[in-house]
């Protein structure tokens, strides 16, 4: 079974393969969307859900093959939520966000913090097959910490540990992140039906 993943991220590719690795999925390929199409879809959603269908269906038009989006962001209690869906476009750059995270909440003592993965997988015909979500609950720490991931991974404080996602080797974050929950439950669908 090939599914066409609805992102040109090369980090986001890998960190589905080494997930389905991780959980000993076989024979089901993944292949990044072909960067030669017109990929660009407007995301537009109000939920992550929304945004994660849209990237779907579009990327479903141009390869009318297995496409799979997710949409996940960073979901900050004191801010009401915020970055939310915006989390890709919260500032320029990657540090930028970090930088304007910590001072949204310099003097704040609730930390509280999720990443949140909702993923839509659609058939060739266009049919919505699967949607999930996956959740990783933590906080906000006070300083970068760790050199791993990408995005607000070295600022992120897990649940239970006492390690930044950035502190992590990619097999513990794969195993416990936003992402990996969610692929957890699409893997199971695959498992039962294919």
């Amino acid at each position: 079974m090939k599914i066409i993943i609805a992102t040109q991220n090369p980090h986001k590719l890998e960190e589905i393969r080494e997930i389905a690795r991780l959980f000993g999925v076989s024979g089901v390929d993944f292949e990044a969307i072909d960067s030669s199409l017109d990929f660009d879809p407007v995301e537009d959603g109000k939920t992550f859900e929304e945004n994660s269908y849209i990237k779907a269906k579009e990327a479903n038009r141009l390869t009318h093959a297995y496409t799979l989006a997710d949409d996940s962001g960073l979901c900050v209690d004191a801010l009401g939520g915020a970055p939310g869906i915006h989390s890709a476009r919260y500032a320029e750059t990657a540090q930028k966000r970090i930088d304007k995270l910590l001072d949204a909440l310099k003097g704040e003592t609730n930390r509280k913090a999720k990443f949140v993965c909702a993923i839509t997988l659609i058939n060739p015909s266009g049919e919505v097959e699967f949607t999930g979500r996956g959740e990783c609950k933590g906080e906000i720490a006070l300083s970068q910490s760790g050199t791993h991931g990408f995005g607000y991974d070295p600022v992120f404080l897990v649940d239970g540990t006492s390690k930044t996602m950035a502190d992590m080797s990619e097999d513990e974050k794969n195993k416990i992140s936003h992402r990996s929950r969610a692929m957890q439950k699409l893997f199971e669908y695959i498992k039962k039906n294919y």
